[in-house]
């Protein structure tokens, strides 16, 4: 069952209880009860949420990455409360494919972007993304990495086939988006590739490059893969092709579903921190999107040899992380 229909029937499920509730609340003069039926669902909502916070602030005590404020955390939880409602209440269970990728015919020549989804994720995550990038004119493609509960390595082929379609497409090499668990899925790509198929440049959003605390209480296989300093992530560094094409590494002290939080980081990568934004709310801060359209900006030429896993100047733009 793919995610878009597992996250409707939840939808709905919700609803259905709501509706009840409220019915049974009117049928015995209950207004407050009523009002109370509609808000459970959301303020549970928050305080799921709220919990990734709390733990998250006491597990970042002891990480080299900057510290949250308390002000930083509450914004971030807020935020991400929202962003989260309308990602896993309607993007994803209803519109994952309402903006289909863009690959004109006239592309030759302009380097495109694959965005990579993350953990419980659909395409629909990169909706605002899409509607940007056509609006742009930059050739994209993104990708469904399905079963949702498999295992990472299963999703190499998926990687691989986006990659394709972009690389015939244009015929440069493309840049790489991937949010949370799809950055790991983009290694683990490069992993069983060698660096065979061009790449440009690969931005990683929350990335739980080391792994991740909360993947503890993981019960799929993915998510046990993800594990903080466990066997999986390991092995998929010591896989690696090396050098490895530019990585552009977004983390934050704020992000509730991966941490610590300079687990999203890697060595010789350019690791930069997101302050006040959480785990989902990162996709959309348009410092990333920024870097991203400053990467499809660089001269095709440039990066020719990306075959070999390297850009002029990639080596001046990365700075050491501290796992």
């Amino acid at each position: 069952m793919t995610i878009a229909r597992l996250q409707r029937l939840l939808v709905f499920a919700l609803l259905g209880v709501a509706v009840v509730w409220v019915g049974l609340a009117v049928a015995h003069d209950r207004p407050v009860l009523a009002v109370f039926g509609v808000l459970v669902p959301l303020v549970g909502h928050g305080a799921v949420l709220g919990a990734e916070f709390v733990l998250l602030a006491r597990v970042n005590r002891r990480d080299p990455a900057p510290r949250a404020t308390a002000p930083e955390l509450v914004h971030a939880w807020l935020a991400e409360t929202w962003t989260a409602l309308v990602v896993f209440g309607w993007r994803q269970p209803f519109r994952a494919a309402a903006v289909p990728d863009h690959l004109p015919a006239d592309m030759r020549g302009r380097r495109g972007v694959l965005l990579v989804h993350g953990f419980v994720c659909n395409r629909g995550v990169w909706n605002p993304w899409l509607r940007r990038l056509r609006a742009a004119g930059v050739p994209c493609v993104a990708v469904n990495l399905e079963p949702p509960f498999g295992r990472i390595e299963d999703y190499a082929p998926i990687v691989d086939a986006g990659m394709r379609r972009l690389a015939e497409a244009t015929g440069v090499a493309p840049l790489v988006v991937a949010h949370s668990m799809g950055g790991l899925a983009v290694r683990e790509w490069l992993a069983q590739t060698q660096g065979r198929q061009p790449v440009h440049a690969v931005i990683t959003i929350g990335t739980p490059h080391h792994g991740t605390w909360l993947a503890r209480l993981a019960f799929s296989p993915n998510g046990r893969q993800m594990r903080l300093a466990g066997p999986w992530v390991d092995e998929l560094a010591r896989r690696e092709p090396a050098p490895r094409p530019p990585f552009v590494c977004f983390h934050g002290a704020c992000d509730n579903i991966v941490f610590p939080a300079s687990t999203a980081t890697l060595p010789g990568a350019d690791n930069r921190h997101l302050a006040g934004i959480a785990h989902v709310d990162m996709a959309y801060d348009d410092a990333v999107f920024d870097e991203a359209m400053r990467r499809l900006r660089e001269p095709v030429a440039a990066s020719s040899s990306t075959a070999s896993g390297s850009t002029a100047g990639s080596a001046a733009a990365s700075t050491p992380a501290s796992p």
